[in-house]
């Protein structure tokens, strides 16, 4: 039986500080549009409006995941076990949304 060595994933990309930076006014930036749209739309009770925010969302957790928490170095194995369960999570509460549109647009047509 062969022995083979395993090495910790201590290596890091050489402009991982401005990535980082990068990274930072990427997430400003939705966090900006973020909070401008949930202002400019608070009047609105659309279903758009939900999924605008759920998007937005989505998109600022894969730059928080994928750069702050270093998943984006790693193996494709591991990325693949934590990224597949949070892409059922996200179909389960998107199926939510619009059975509850739905529910809610049959109440009003009684």
């Amino acid at each position: 039986m062969e022995h083979t060595e395993h090495l910790e994933h201590t290596e890091t990309p050489s402009d991982m500080k401005s990535q980082i930076w990068k990274t930072f006014w990427i997430l400003l930036a939705f966090t900006v549009v973020d909070i401008v749209l949930y202002f400019v739309l608070l009047s609105t009770h659309a279903m758009w409006k939900n999924w605008v925010f759920i998007i937005l969302g989505v998109v600022k957790a894969y730059y928080i995941v994928g750069v702050f928490m270093h998943m984006k170095f790693e193996k494709k194995a591991l990325m693949y076990t934590i990224v597949l369960p949070m892409v059922f999570v996200i179909f389960f509460v998107a199926l939510m949304l619009i059975e509850g549109d739905f529910t809610n647009v049959l109440r009003w047509l009684k």
